[in-house]
């Protein structure tokens, strides 16, 4: 029996979880969507309501009956032969995605997580939503593309914006990362732009220090990030450098929420980040189903990497 691995080809959290699960002598089968269809064939039929086949690589072949596994972690986008035209190539990646992807979704395994799964948790809005109905305490939260609106939530109030889906632009080749931003006085006498998509603002929590939380099965984790400079303060991404680290143990309240959260959104995986406010209220910002847990295990030394292992093996407590 196998775990699949869907992953990019360079990814150190990848080849941490592939060497720890070749550790406890499980055959793993790493796979990134973007060899299809150039490196990647894929060949199954249906049968007794299961698809049979096999996936087949340079690296080798994969029988879809011996999988017991698949670790989702972050593949790349269906990359298609050069020579096709446009047209040819965005049908040949619809194809892909409802072809290949369809039947790799269909595999009644564990997911850690189903791709369906991370989709629903992707949205901004539905994690807030469903957080605060299942006991979690989120922030303030305006959506809206209609600048007058914008102006009337931030007005005398602390307010930051954050992108609603994305992480980051692409502009003429180059990738800019956009991270959290405190609105000044001087952002609202110019508002023009907010009209052509949606925004998302948010009120700002008085925050003493954050908390990224890993989600691994049953193990819940928290590390208290401490910032050490201003614009870390805003928003930890911009400064890593500056941060310090230390466990932390979530209220028991807390915990309940988000095993509610992670059973509401059918995730076996997730990272979490919350605010702490001087008060010691927790603050739910956002739930990532993909999100990255590697410095979290690196500061405080927690198992994370072995826990994940476990938890695809079915050694998991």
């Amino acid at each position: 029996m196998s775990v699949l691995v869907l992953a990019r080809d360079l990814d150190p959290t990848a080849d941490r979880v592939v060497t720890a699960l070749g550790g406890r002598g499980v055959e793993v089968f790493r796979v990134n969507t973007a060899w299809f269809p150039v490196r990647l064939q894929v060949t199954a039929r249906l049968r007794h309501g299961r698809w049979n086949g096999v996936l087949t690589t340079p690296r080798g072949r994969l029988d879809l009956d011996g999988v017991r596994a698949v670790w989702y972690r972050s593949p790349e986008a269906y990359r298609m032969p050069p020579h096709l035209s446009p047209a040819e190539e965005h049908h040949a990646r619809v194809e892909a995605k409802y072809g290949l992807g369809g039947v790799l979704a269909s595999l009644p395994v564990l997911w850690c997580n189903h791709p369906g799964r991370v989709a629903d948790a992707a949205y901004k809005p539905v994690q807030l939503a469903r957080a605060a109905r299942c006991g979690l305490s989120v922030p303030d939260t305006l959506i809206t593309n209609d600048p007058a609106s914008a102006a009337d939530f931030a007005a005398g109030r602390p307010t930051v914006t954050k992108l609603v889906g994305g992480m980051a632009l692409d502009e003429q080749g180059v990738r800019k990362n956009v991270f959290t931003r405190r609105l000044a006085d001087a952002d609202l006498t110019d508002l023009r732009g907010i009209e052509h998509t949606a925004h998302l603002f948010q009120r700002w929590i008085d925050k003493e220090r954050e908390a990224r939380v890993v989600v691994i099965g049953e193990h819940v984790t928290a590390a208290a990030i401490r910032a050490g400079s201003a614009a870390s303060h805003v928003d930890y991404r911009t400064d890593y450098a500056s941060l310090s680290y230390e466990p932390i143990t979530p209220p028991v309240a807390v915990v309940e929420g988000i095993r509610a959260l992670m059973a509401d959104f059918g995730l076996a995986y997730a990272a979490l980040d919350f605010v702490l406010t001087p008060s010691g209220e927790w603050v739910l910002l956002e739930i990532n189903p993909n999100g990255q847990y590697g410095f979290v295990e690196h500061a405080i030394g927690a198992p994370l990497t072995a826990q994940l292992a476990d938890l695809l093996t079915g050694a998991a407590r």
